[in-house]
């Protein structure tokens, strides 16, 4: 498993190599296993393959993305390349997952705990992800994950149908991988973990 860890990569470049839909099933089953609060399973997927869809939500997503870099004062020229990378991003992959989340199934409650229970359905998902982009790995496959529905959730459901109670949160790239990413590093454990408590004194 930890071996598996280390090789997976964020791959930003893709042949057109179509994928088989066997592998896709054997991604999203792998996705299914995570664990998830109370069992809830509070996750969706939206496989995206068609160009002409996956060409309308990339320049939909990048439009909103520029008005928000114009807002931030970038120049243009620059706006308009970083729009340009994006819509490149969404459009290369053979298949977009448009990762949800629902609270559907999650408990619903009056007060302060309806906070935390969102963010055990986050969690949840997220968990989801990390199977999936492990699970590509195992099937030659290389992957992304961007977040980037998360800044235009309401223009992701217009475009794709999706309803009020499903929220966009993830676009997860599939391809089979056109670069060999560069070793990236990690802090050491030391860094970041702690024995017992954070303080001896405690």
């Amino acid at each position: 498993m930890e071996d598996l860890s280390r090789k997976r990569r964020s791959i930003r470049k893709y042949s057109q190599k179509k994928i088989s839909d066997k592998k896709i099933k054997n991604i999203l089953n792998a996705a299914i296993w995570a664990p998830s609060a109370h069992n809830a399973q509070p996750w969706r997927f939206i496989i995206i393959s068609k160009s002409d869809i996956k060409l309308k939500l990339a320049k939909a997503m990048a439009k909103k993305w520029g008005n928000d870099l114009k807002s931030d004062g970038i120049d243009d020229k620059i706006r308009k390349e970083l729009m340009s990378q994006s819509i490149r991003k969404f459009t290369e992959p053979p298949v977009l997952i448009l990762v949800c989340l629902t609270m559907k199934d999650m408990h619903d409650y009056s007060d302060r705990r309806n906070e935390a229970e969102y963010t055990m359905g986050i969690q949840s998902v997220a968990a989801a992800i990390e199977n999936m982009l492990l699970a590509a790995k195992i099937e030659g496959l290389g992957s992304c994950w961007y977040c980037a529905p998360l800044f235009c959730q309401d223009l992701t459901r217009e475009i794709l149908k999706i309803p009020y109670d499903v929220e966009p949160q993830a676009l997860i790239a599939i391809g089979y991988a056109k670069e060999e990413p560069l070793q990236t590093s990690r802090k050491d454990l030391e860094e970041i973990s702690y024995l017992n408590y954070w303080s001896n004194e405690l």
